[in-house]
């Protein structure tokens, strides 16, 4: 009976290594991840910036020439840019729509490929731990019944 408690306490400790193995991949995974998006994201407000300033140095030129009036420019700066904003506020919108399908696919993904090697090393789940310690407090009261005897 000893040697059972012992099997089953390894059985346990090597599903608990496995599980903290499995966690760290994820997190990795979900970090790696939300570094890509990050970068993106920041790649996009870069090129908002400089297009801002790319229109704004184009409008003045057309000031300076006489080619507009300067209300007019500023309404046309404030009304592109507006566009602009709204533009990548969609694009944004699509990138995070995107990225929340990638990561639970990903994480659905992950999931799949842990319980096959789980399975493959042959790591019990938590219901055979459950059911081996069931047989085992069965099997220690009939041992407890018949020493009583």
């Amino acid at each position: 009976m000893a040697q059972e408690t012992t099997a089953v306490e390894s059985m346990a400790e090597r599903a608990k290594k496995a599980a903290a193995d499995a966690q760290a991949v994820a997190t990795d995974t979900a970090n790696t991840m939300t570094a890509m998006v990050r970068r993106v994201l920041l790649a996009a407000v870069g090129a908002v910036v400089v297009t801002k300033e790319e229109i704004e140095d184009f409008v003045d030129k057309l000031v300076e020439r006489g080619e507009i009036a300067e209300q007019e420019g500023r309404k046309l700066v404030s009304d592109v840019l507006a566009r602009r904003r709204s533009e990548t506020e969609k694009v944004a919108e699509k990138v995070s729509e995107r990225v929340g399908d990638e990561i639970s696919k990903a994480e659905s993904l992950l999931d799949e490929r842990i319980e096959g090697i789980l399975a493959r090393l042959n790591v019990p789940t938590r219901s055979d731990i459950d059911a081996l310690s069931e047989k085992i407090s069965a099997l220690a009261a009939k041992v407890d019944a018949l020493k009583g005897s």
